[in-house]
């Protein structure tokens, strides 16, 4: 090849990568999915005083993106923050933080059906009559979405390409609109009707802050796909996770304004309620549709994805290898089967009396066993940045910011609340026990000694 047809090959290939500001939109709106369609329902029962986690999270989530982003540049390896967490803690910790993660994202879609449970409620009242009701129901959307990723990877990223305006639009707008419809007298009275002291206030709703967050290691996942991996992925990172932030911060400051409390506090549509009050139920029930749209196209995509680090893991032979069997369509069936058979006892286990109760658990769940990997990974940057050499100025910034991301992931640990923590240990010691089963697979029996 001349060196002219080789600078143009090299061209093309660079047109096919992204550039920053595409990855940064994608950092974001893989945030946003469809975590933030219940959020101010549940902070309204706190008051507008849990405003203040926006502030805590902010600042740890984005010192988080940056370990990610960091961690990504030094291993490239598949498997993201399993494979991180193998350079320090070896095949335990790859697998420690695979299963602890897999888990996440089974109590995540739980909670991402339960989103959509309660904005398909209302046009089907009866769907959220009795506790009952809405267990079914959740159950019926997960086993929907789960048969629905039978044709493959195709179909769910063209669907998942659609159904992300379903929430960016409602929340975009109301962010932007929305402070025309703001009530001083609305928001003060609602600001802390449980007379929380401050440090209370800003901790009140932490976990359910940082749900929102989840997902901001996906600039790292990306870096192959970069034109300039060593400086967009960190900045990437930090934008994207900003950018969710305002939008975050905005949307749910802005309807603390509109919607009395108590009503916001009640409501298992907020997003529409809030259009509702602004204009009229006909402009509501649009935004319900929506936020029903986004949760379910949200809900397709992780059901996908679950299925996929599922059959990754059945191919590094740490889980069984049912998972790794696919169709004619690319789509691993069989795991999708297995998982939708979890997810439906994990909905049966968290049923509540009210809708908001079941979020709010599966929430807290979801956080511990996805900030205990963050912790692992992160922790492993130390190793990373040693066995590559960095300069030492360099090694203490990327330290002191991956410290504070990681004290920011105890105290999210800690705030979940005791049942979530609970739920968190147990599932970390079941992690163990599986995991001596199948350690032998990967350590030499003594007293073998293996040549070159």
């Amino acid at each position: 090849m001349t060196e002219h047809s080789l600078n143009v090959a090299m061209e093309a290939a660079s047109k096919k990568k992204m550039n920053l500001v595409q990855l940064t939109f994608i950092v974001a709106v893989n945030m946003m999915g469809s975590g933030i369609i219940m959020l101010p329902a549940n902070m309204a029962q706190v008051g507008a005083i849990s405003l203040l986690s926006w502030l805590v999270t902010a600042v740890g989530s984005m010192a988080i993106a940056y370990g990610f982003a960091q961690a990504g540049l030094f291993n490239q390896r598949p498997g993201g923050m399993s494979a991180y967490a193998e350079d320090a803690y070896g095949k335990p910790g790859y697998f420690l933080v695979f299963l602890l993660y897999f888990l996440s994202l089974a109590v995540g879609n739980v909670a991402i059906g339960i989103s959509a449970v309660g904005y398909l409620a209302g046009f089907f009242p009866w769907l959220t009559s009795t506790p009952i009701a809405t267990c079914v129901s959740l159950i019926i959307l997960l086993w929907l979405t789960t048969v629905a990723n039978f044709g493959g990877p195709r179909v769910t990223g063209r669907i998942g390409s659609i159904t992300v305006w379903g929430v960016i639009l409602p929340v975009g707008l109301l962010c932007i609109i929305g402070w025309a419809w703001f009530s001083s007298e609305v928001f003060a009275a609602a600001w802390n009707p449980n007379e929380l002291t401050l440090v209370q206030g800003m901790g009140s709703s932490i976990s359910l802050t940082l749900w929102a967050f989840l997902g901001m290691e996906s600039a790292a996942q990306n870096s192959d796909a970069v034109e300039n991996p060593k400086r967009d992925v960190p900045l990437a990172c930090l934008f994207g996770t900003l950018g969710a932030a305002i939008i975050y911060i905005l949307s749910t400051t802005v309807i603390q304004g509109i919607v009395p409390n108590a009503e916001l506090a009640a409501s298992t549509g907020p997003f529409a309620l809030a259009f509702a009050t602004m204009f009229n139920p006909a402009i509501g029930s649009v935004v319900m549709a929506l936020a029903v749209l986004a949760c379910v196209g949200s809900l397709l995509g992780w059901q996908f994805t679950i299925a996929q680090t599922a059959r990754a893991a059945a191919d590094e032979r740490m889980f069984p290898s049912l998972f790794s069997r696919v169709n004619e369509m690319g789509a691993p069936v069989t795991g999708m089967i297995v998982m939708g058979v979890v997810q439906s006892l994990l909905a049966l286990m968290t049923i509540s009396p009210t809708l908001n109760e079941q979020f709010a658990a599966l929430v807290n769940l979801a956080v511990v066993t996805n900030v205990l990997p963050y912790i692992i990974s992160l922790s492993a940057l130390f190793v990373m940045m040693r066995a590559a050499g960095v300069a030492e100025s360099k090694f203490r910034l990327n330290s002191s910011i991956a410290i504070v991301g990681m004290l920011y992931s105890v105290f999210a640990i800690y705030a979940s609340g005791k049942d979530a923590v609970l739920g968190g240990m147990l599932v970390t010691g079941i992690a163990f026990i599986i995991y001596g089963l199948i350690a032998p697979r990967f350590t030499p029996r003594p007293g073998i000694v293996r040549t070159a």
